[in-house]
């Protein structure tokens, strides 16, 4: 049974693009939106997700059922705002039950003007998706018509093909870190505040790269290292962003990539990406660390991958990194240069931390250290 507080409820409505629909409560904000649909397995950490910018234009349904109980709290986000376009969910608390400087979970979506649907059999539609595949939908909660609510969903843009992260990079460099640390530029693609800790935790000076940065931009600060932050969209459309990491390659820096940043690093080498029948959302991903034989439990967000077909063609790059539960690739590193990315995210906020040596792989490669095993402690 819903937890929705004791105030009259809202009528909401879900439909995807196959015409499947859903009936519920309307919870956050009043409105329309669209987005593509996509489902997250993680038992907790719901705050850090909605704050993800790789969410950035998705109706999130959340495949635990209980969301809410423990509210929001200001040092628990990825960014300054809630970045799912709406959210789906089966019980949804309106009460925060938490010590600390916490509020309701309404409050924090109704506040950044975000729309949800709760009392939906999210079992149900998480394995119609899993079926059909990834595709767009809509949430109202506004009384639309569904003859309106389909004209505004038809129009919908495709996930395929869209450019998502110059909606969510910052607009101006900024530096974090000590003075003295070991400079690392950080290309804002839809940068997680936790990459940005995972660095500076480690002594690092990071100044953060807005995506339109050019390669000059990023050399003229003269850094000891780069990182490829993760972020929204089709890395496919992402070309200007792809040429200037491919001259960065070329100067022979240390580079690290997370999520769309290793999809643009894989194009910078001409290897090819390819949209995900299903994407991985999650904090209990399986990988296995191909250079130790070990394996570890991932955070992961992403809805493209890279071909393995053009990763066998290539020369010069090796896979690192496998995903255990479909095969799909999840790291690569190339041959002779300190340059590696994995697909999933090794800052992994709220958790698992298994992947964290992968930071602690990067900053000793800014001090010209060889990791021969891939960390993995």
């Amino acid at each position: 049974m819903s937890e929705i507080a004791n105030t009259p409820a809202r009528g909401a409505v879900l439909i995807l693009a196959d015409g499947t629909r859903f009936e519920g409560v309307a919870v956050g904000a009043t409105g329309t939106v669209t987005g593509e649909i996509a489902f997250n397995t993680g038992m907790y950490g719901y705050q850090e997700i909605f704050t993800d910018p790789s969410y950035h234009g998705q109706i999130l349904v959340m495949a635990t059922d209980h969301i809410g109980n423990y509210g929001a709290h200001k040092a628990e986000r990825e960014s300054q705002k809630v970045q799912i376009a709406g959210l789906v969910a089966k019980n949804f608390s309106t009460v925060a039950s938490r010590a600390g400087d916490v509020e309701p979970l309404e409050d924090f979506l109704k506040r950044d003007e975000i729309p949800g649907i709760a009392n939906v059999d999210t079992r149900a539609l998480v394995r119609h998706i899993r079926e059909a595949g990834a595709m767009n939908a809509i949430i109202s909660t506004d009384g639309s018509s569904d003859e309106d609510l389909m004209a505004r969903l038809t129009a919908a843009p495709s996930m395929e093909g869209l450019e998502l992260s110059s909606k969510v990079t910052c607009n101006a460099p900024h530096e974090h870190g000590v003075e003295d640390g070991g400079k690392v530029a950080l290309l804002d693609l839809g940068v997680k505040e936790s990459i940005v800790t995972c660095l500076t935790d480690r002594g690092c000076r990071v100044r953060v790269f807005p995506m339109s940065a050019t390669a000059d931009d990023i050399l003229a600060w003269s850094p000891a290292g780069v990182m490829l932050s993760n972020g929204p969209g089709d890395p496919a459309a992402m070309g200007d962003v792809v040429s200037q990491v491919r001259r960065l390659v070329d100067t022979g820096l240390p580079m690290f990539g997370i999520c769309l940043g290793h999809q643009v690093l894989a194009l910078s080498q001409g290897l090819k990406t390819k949209k995900m029948f299903n994407g991985h959302r999650g904090v209990n991903h399986p990988v296995k660390n191909l250079v130790t034989g070990k394996s570890e439990i991932t955070s992961q967000n992403h809805g493209f991958v890279v071909d393995r077909d053009s990763l066998n063609e290539a020369t010069g790059i090796e896979e690192t990194h496998v995903h255990l539960n479909d095969g799909s690739v999840a790291g690569i590193r190339l041959t002779g240069k300190p340059v590696f990315s994995v697909q999933y995210h090794p800052e992994a906020s709220a958790g698992p931390h298994d992947s964290r040596y992968l930071f602690d792989d990067f900053v000793a490669s800014l001090q010209g250290e060889v990791v021969v095993d891939g960390g993995n402690k």
